[in-house]
């Protein structure tokens, strides 16, 4: 099954991350997977546009199947593997609701990070203000506080007592969130979900290879 799908992957970037977590998450390890430089450009390379047409990652190949947006990738293989290795999906409708809407939301969540630590690359030098970056940390921290409360109200996991899809798609975000300086002190639930998730073996086993060879991080977030 896995040798039947390719993975075109970078280092740090939280969409192909979550297509990582998700196979592992399904026992589908083994699949023919090939690490790409974003530095050098190489998710425009022919080899990544043969497979999507955008020159983006992660690109994603099973048989004939192509799917390369993360949601739709982690949605693919839960329903094509689902009686294979660990439920993503709650059996409970509440559960499903809240799933999906925290997956959706993760989104908002990941743009708002996105503004803050890409400021200086989404926006040419001429046209920086601090006043502006000053106004999407706040967007930020204003989000932030919306997922203290989710995880203050429903516990260890995004969408009820068991990990899901929500967690699969939500959580690299929050890694690098902590991964660029967000205080643990200053979100406490954050912390706490990002500390026991990291030890969970899928996420272990597909931690961005940079990272564990530089594991300091940046301070980017270390105001907000």
């Amino acid at each position: 099954m896995a040798q039947d799908m390719t993975l075109l992957w970078g280092s740090g970037s939280c969409p192909c991350w979550r297509v990582m977590i998700l196979l592992e998450e399904k026992n589908l390890q083994g699949y023919n997977h090939k690490l790409l430089s974003f530095d050098k450009k190489e998710h425009k390379s022919q080899e990544v546009l043969d497979i999507n047409p955008r020159g983006q990652l992660p690109s994603f190949k099973h048989g004939d199947n192509v799917v390369n947006d993360s949601y739709a990738a982690c949605f693919y293989l839960e329903s094509q593997f689902k009686s294979q290795g660990n439920q993503l999906i709650p059996d409970s409708p509440a559960e499903q609701a809240l799933m999906y809407q925290r997956m959706f939301e993760g989104l908002t969540l990941y743009e708002k990070l996105n503004a803050v630590i890409y400021y200086d690359w989404f926006v040419p030098e001429g046209e920086r203000h601090d006043s502006a970056l000053k106004r999407n940390k706040e967007a930020l921290a204003t989000e932030l506080k919306l997922w203290e409360g989710y995880l203050q109200k429903h516990g260890k996991h995004l969408a009820g007592r068991s990990f899901s899809l929500a967690d699969v798609t939500v959580f690299p975000t929050v890694a690098t969130l902590f991964r660029m300086g967000l205080s643990a002190e200053s979100y406490p639930q954050l912390g706490q979900y990002h500390a026991l998730l990291k030890e969970r073996p899928g996420i272990k086993r597909s931690w961005p290879p940079h990272w564990l060879e530089n594991p300091k991080g940046q301070d980017a977030l270390k105001d907000i």
